[in-house]
């Protein structure tokens, strides 16, 4: 949701402020002035409808969750080598031919590629949307499932890395925030 930038100017902020010395400094964090709260909750409340992160996806299907399928974009070698468990493999350009043949329209479907430097998601959630399903981007991708600590199926079988601590507390359990 592209915000206006009238709609920001209402919150004005100084782009100098006083330092605890009490001298002037430049801000980079204030340069640009925070939106009003009014367009800011605007603003998150479309990331949330866009996006979910890879603890979400994962405690929804640890629980049974109905209503949400999470479909893998990658190639065969990637779903080869590790792969949520459950998901569908539907390449990006097999979306349009596929998608109606495996995924009830009134299903929720959650994409991911490897990670956060790879659009493929993004692409694929576009490709759903253009269908008419509602749609929303895993965060991370299968790179943060992984870092995360999460169980992750292989072409040989069923995998699971130490929790990245950097990605996730190492107790592994969630970060609840």
């Amino acid at each position: 949701m592209p915000v206006n930038a009238a709609a920001t100017a209402t919150a004005a902020a100084p782009a100098r402020s006083e330092s605890r010395a009490g001298s002037r400094v430049d801000s980079a964090v204030l340069s640009v002035p925070a939106a009003a709260p009014a367009v800011a909750a605007a603003h998150y409340a479309a990331r949330l409808a866009f996006e979910a992160d890879v603890s979400d996806v994962h405690a929804d299907l640890a629980a049974g969750v109905p209503g949400v399928v999470v479909v893998d974009t990658r190639s065969d070698v990637a779903w080869g080598q590790g792969r949520i468990p459950g998901a569908l493999h539907i390449l990006t350009g097999r979306i349009a031919d596929l998608a109606p043949r495996l995924i009830d329209p009134a299903q929720t479907v959650v994409t991911y590629c490897w990670g956060p430097g790879c659009n493929g998601a993004t692409r694929s959630a576009l490709a759903f949307a253009r269908l008419g399903y509602q749609v929303k981007e895993m965060l991370g991708g299968f790179e943060y499932w992984v870092r995360e600590g999460f169980a992750y199926d292989t072409a040989t079988g069923t995998e699971q890395r130490p929790v990245d601590d950097l990605t996730a507390p190492r107790s592994g359990i969630s970060c609840a925030c």
